[in-house]
């Protein structure tokens, strides 16, 4: 009898601080019902581009990607956007693709245009451009300096 007492108080025990666990891991990671609103963006490519990643504005975060999907009829890349509320997008905003540091990690840049039309739940971003792949830069540079070498040689 006594080992089944102790049993239920460690078991308790366990509950409770996987509990808290849970109520610290919602309260740092920002999970609430908040308002704001989704847009879409269709990418060539996304650099490694996922859900949960980072949206700036001038290097100041207003939102993260939610979902990234390849459309089949065109086969680009589409991004659904989450922009917190009091951040109005204009219609002719640029979305573009960033590292976010030389280590690595991809941000979602956006870049207000000047119209005075707003963008709207739903709605898609017109103006996007794909991340540069340095590899194919560095690719490029090589086989260009190998050109000057060969046309040098002759």
């Amino acid at each position: 009898m006594k080992r089944s007492v102790t049993e239920t108080i460690l078991g308790a025990v366990v509950i409770v601080v996987a509990g808290l666990f849970l109520a610290y891991s919602l309260k740092s990671a920002n999970v609430s019902a908040s308002d704001g609103y989704v847009v879409m963006a269709d990418f060539s490519g996304i650099g490694g581009l996922a859900a949960g990643d980072d949206v700036q504005i001038s290097g100041v975060k207003v939102g993260h990607v939610l979902d990234v999907e390849l459309l089949p009829q065109t086969y680009l890349a589409r991004v659904h956007i989450y922009v917190k509320n009091g951040y109005e997008l204009p219609t002719d905003t640029a979305a573009l693709i960033t590292s976010k540091s030389l280590l690595g990690g991809t941000l979602l840049a956006l870049e207000p245009g000047a119209e005075e039309e707003l963008l709207e739940n739903g709605d898609r971003i017109e103006y996007t451009q794909a991340p540069q792949n340095l590899e194919q830069l560095l690719g490029q540079f090589i086989f260009s300096m190998q050109n000057d070498d060969d046309d040098n040689a002759e």
